[in-house]
């Protein structure tokens, strides 16, 4: 199944919705995916989908595009694709780190400024050197503790595409001190459009938490970017493991999987991706079954 959030024309609230080749049918659920989950549970919320006969309203009829889950407890965006680690650290001069290899790192990122599809970005005033991040996202439906393996994987209420907005200057200034990023990812992450449940993907998958999905970057119009999420070095069931671990992730929490190789123009170089990001320019991030993200920066 595949569920996003948004709001219709004329309506005055945003809905929960399923999204079928026919139309976005609206649920009787809260109206975003963290509400539903704590709300129904996740196999409650599947089981509403199903039963739902609402007639089904076309795409077109949307208004706003809202990030499936704008309110997540957490957010915890990883670091899981080697060559991404491998190219931007050479960039800088520096050989790859061997714990790498040995844990499944995140850093906690904003909660709080969740974008959706087609909604713009500001680029923050002190930065010159605005970016994106091609990622792939898992959202939690059900609340877990020192979890691996297949419960790791039973967690997963479903996937989306994620662009992690960054302020390359800003984190780079702010990493100098041994802390971050922090400030250089703090004014938004964009999320969907949908979430995609796990038994959508049964067919590509290629082991646990892995899947094969091209994802490809589109900045204004043209193609800059491509890669596959089968290329994680960390799966999500090794990233839900290590998050769980001594610690509860609860529904709706959000887990990033770090770029994808090539998925940023830090790893591209500006001279390669035409450039940072300016007031202007669209991004569009398309993960195979997960949909197309759309960004624009303002």
């Amino acid at each position: 199944m595949r569920f996003c959030v948004v709001r219709f024309e004329g309506a005055k609230a945003p809905v929960l919705a399923r999204w079928t080749a026919d139309g976005l049918i609206p649920l009787d659920a809260p109206p975003t995916l963290r509400g539903a989950l704590e709300s129904l549970g996740d196999a409650g919320l599947t089981e509403l989908a199903a039963a739902t006969d609402e007639a089904a309203r076309p795409v077109e009829s949307v208004e706003r595009w809202l990030p499936p889950v704008p309110d997540p407890r957490t957010f915890r965006d990883f670091y899981a694709f080697e060559q991404h680690v491998k190219t931007c650290r050479r960039k800088r001069g520096q050989d790859m780190i061997p714990t790498w290899y040995d844990i499944p790192v995140f850093y906690f990122s904003n909660p709080c400024t969740m974008k959706g599809h087609l909604e713009p970005v500001s680029r923050p005033a002190a930065t010159r050197e605005m970016d994106f991040e091609l990622e792939v996202g898992c959202v939690i439906g059900r609340e877990v503790c020192n979890v691996s393996g297949t419960a790791a994987e039973e967690a997963i209420f479903g996937y989306l595409v994620l662009n992690d907005l960054s302020a390359r200057d800003l984190q780079r200034q702010e990493m100098q001190c041994l802390l971050g990023p922090a400030k250089g990812k703090d004014f938004a992450t964009a999320a969907g459009p949908c979430v995609v449940t796990p038994d959508e993907l049964a067919d590509v998958r290629v082991g646990a938490g892995r899947y094969d999905l091209e994802m490809v970057a589109r900045k204004n119009g043209v193609e800059i970017s491509r890669g596959n999420m089968s290329t994680l070095t960390f799966d999500f069931t090794s990233m839900i493991a290590r998050a769980s671990a001594d610690v509860a992730l609860f529904p709706g929490d959000v887990i990033g999987s770090g770029t994808v190789g090539t998925g940023c123009i830090l790893e591209l170089g500006p001279d390669v991706a035409g450039g940072w990001l300016e007031p202007g320019d669209t991004i569009e991030l398309e993960i195979d079954r997960l949909g197309v993200l759309t960004t624009p920066v303002v």
